[in-house]
């Protein structure tokens, strides 16, 4: 499992981090965390050597009841925090968390390198098609509705089975147009409740049949911190638990807040099964 970013071969067969940056004021862990270029650099740093393979940058809140951000208002967010990282980290692998083919293409003419989209092209018809001018990797995730409705469509006939359509529709729908490197991520609290989560989480191996690498992004969520009756400041151990669960089932990419420790759990996940 192969992807090329922007000329960058990284090679998934050994799992990677991607480190979230959330530029959100509202974010449901981090939000305005970082409010100026130096604690920007500073995080980013910081993530970088522990780990990280790509950061993740998002302008646009996903959590739920997230209020809306113009697309403007997304880019001027964007933008300049992409310029920053490539002027002071040449190398660094930009990840860009975004459903607008607008703010996909003027975030890879800047320097990023993929495209991170919660709604699988299905917020924005132009997104696909941009993608394969773009001819950069596509992250897909699984969701329904919006920030706003998300939390009331969690009805599935059988959960696994109604992802597995949904992923094989869009990659379909992707490989059709041409775009080769795909990664889909389940959406882990996105439209589905904590019940739901754990048992995603528990057949996540059942995904391996998409021949897709996996993204997951259950870092400090609610599933974890409500399981355990704390927040999401106190959800590392609870997180760092679960990434291993979900390596063992075949999770290629953590999409993580705390890289130094997922990058700690890959460690000891390559040193148990990979020798």
């Amino acid at each position: 499992m192969i992807i090329n970013c922007k000329g960058q071969l990284v090679d998934l067969k050994s799992p990677k981090i991607m480190g979230i940056l959330n530029i959100t004021p509202d974010s449901f862990y981090d939000g305005g965390s970082y409010k100026n270029e130096s604690e920007i650099l500073l995080q980013v740093e910081n993530m970088l050597n522990s780990g990280a393979t790509f950061i993740d940058v998002g302008a646009y809140s996903s959590r739920p009841n997230a209020p809306f951000v113009s697309q403007n208002e997304e880019l001027q967010r964007i933008i300049p925090v992409i310029k920053l990282l490539i002027q002071h980290f040449p190398s660094i692998l930009i990840s860009v968390d975004t459903f607008r083919s607008e703010v996909a293409k003027q975030s890879i003419s800047q320097g990023a390198a993929l495209i991170n989209d919660i709604s699988s092209g299905l917020r924005d018809d132009k997104m696909l098609q941009t993608i394969v001018d773009l001819d950069v990797p596509y992250i897909m995730m699984h969701m329904r509705g919006d920030s706003f409705s998300m939390q009331k469509q969690t009805e599935y006939k059988n959960i696994t089975n109604d992802l597995t359509l949904y992923f094989s529709k869009q990659i379909l729908a992707c490989r059709k147009l041409g775009i080769t490197d795909l990664i889909i991520d389940p959406g882990f609290g996105f439209a589905k409740t904590t019940e739901q989560n754990f048992e995603l989480l528990n057949k996540l191996q059942l995904f391996k049949t998409l021949d897709i690498p996996i993204l997951i992004g259950v870092s400090r969520k609610s599933m974890i911190y409500k399981t355990l009756k704390t927040s999401a400041n106190e959800a590392l151990n609870g997180t760092t638990a679960l990434h291993m669960i979900a390596l063992q089932k075949g999770a290629k990419i953590l999409r993580v807040h705390d890289v130094k420790e997922a990058e700690e759990c890959i460690s000891l996940f390559n040193a148990t099964f990979n020798n």
